[in-house]
């Protein structure tokens, strides 16, 4: 489990060693790296770590292309690079404790598994998608996943950790792909998941897809109720969602670059408000009791209240409008469970 004093240095490689075109895919864009120079990756980790506290526990985190898939020389050169750091810590710097990456599940076999066991590969992040072969097909992923599958059982196997990402809104995905998808990423041990709701970038075939009436773009309301769908099945199992929501970029904000779908700079947020919203509703059902006029306390884990109360105060508005509360408040508490007090 990632903690609050953990942190990631990510070092794009941007679409390096990926061997298929998905039919989503503009990694430049989605990066907003443009380029790939390996002499400067040394120099941009110090750099990152200068910003870092010392008290802060960090990786170094190779992600935007297929990182076991590159060419063997620069892997091995990256790798090299990531573990001189955990070797030899610089003196009042953040520890370096170790090395992440994301790759696709055609591109883990025993040897590249034995190379990453001589570096101190902390966690494996796969690129899933979907569990779903037809979806796979369909968005052009190159895999299916019989292959996904035996990926991950044997990171899990080898010790890694392993963290699933999938999507939401994929062609011909549908809720129940989707749900059926993160009950899979936790039945084959990840202790971590993304969620990536798709955003569709101009120069993909995806694009292409929406211009002809081929694909229906996810709107934010659809892709919150999706998202908050699978993110409360890695909450159950424990599992622990890392990211909600592509990373912000300038790109991101960039009407050239980005045609539609999920682009939203707080999608995030709003999907842990819709979660947090539907527990809310479940503990005031399960009491059974008329609620009309009463009081209501809500108490949340630290650092959920902003979620908890939505955009614009928009889960108190729903929950005076559905239960006709005399009053509902909400406020931090040191409990991991969100509890209600009438």
């Amino acid at each position: 489990m990632i903690s609050k004093k953990h942190r990631n240095i990510p070092v794009f490689i941007p679409h390096l060693g990926c061997p298929n075109m998905c039919v989503f895919c503009n990694q430049r864009s989605i990066s907003g790296k443009q380029d790939f120079h390996k002499e400067n990756v040394c120099d941009e980790i110090q750099t990152a770590l200068s910003t870092i506290p010392s008290d802060c526990e960090v990786e170094i985190a190779y992600f935007g292309g297929s990182f076991t898939g590159i060419d063997r020389e620069l892997m091995i050169y990256l790798l090299d690079t990531a573990q001189s750091f955990i070797d030899k810590p610089a003196q009042g710097q953040a520890r370096v404790s170790g090395i992440r990456m994301s790759t696709r599940p055609d591109y883990i076999t025993e040897e590249i598994l034995d190379i990453l066991s001589g570096y101190a590969v902390s966690a494996i992040e796969l690129g899933l998608q979907s569990m779903d072969d037809k979806v796979l097909s369909l968005s052009k992923r190159g895999h299916d996943s019989k292959c996904a599958e035996k990926a991950c059982k044997m990171i899990t196997q080898r010790g890694f950790d392993l963290v699933g990402q999938m999507m939401i809104g994929l062609p011909g995905s549908t809720k129940e792909s989707e749900i059926y998808t993160a009950k899979k990423i936790c039945e084959l041990g990840a202790v971590g998941a993304r969620i990536y709701p798709t955003v569709v970038f101009y120069e993909t075939e995806l694009a292409c897809m929406a211009e002809r009436g081929e694909y229906r773009m996810l709107d934010i309301a659809d892709a919150v109720s999706r998202a908050a769908d699978v993110y409360s099945i890695f909450e159950n199992n424990e599992v622990e969602c890392i990211r909600i929501g592509l990373c912000s970029s300038d790109n991101l904000a960039d009407e050239s670059c980005v045609m539609g779908g999920a682009n939203h700079p707080a999608l995030g947020e709003l999907v842990l408000g819709e979660h947090i919203f539907r527990r809310m509703c479940e503990l005031i059902d399960s009491l059974g009791v008329a609620t009309e006029d009463r009081e209501a306390i809500f108490t949340v884990p630290r650092g959920k209240l902003s979620a908890a109360i939505g955009q614009k105060g928009i889960n108190r508005e729903r929950l005076y409008r559905l239960y006709k509360f005399k009053s509902v408040s909400v406020r931090e508490g040191e409990t991991q469970e969100i509890r209600l007090t009438l």
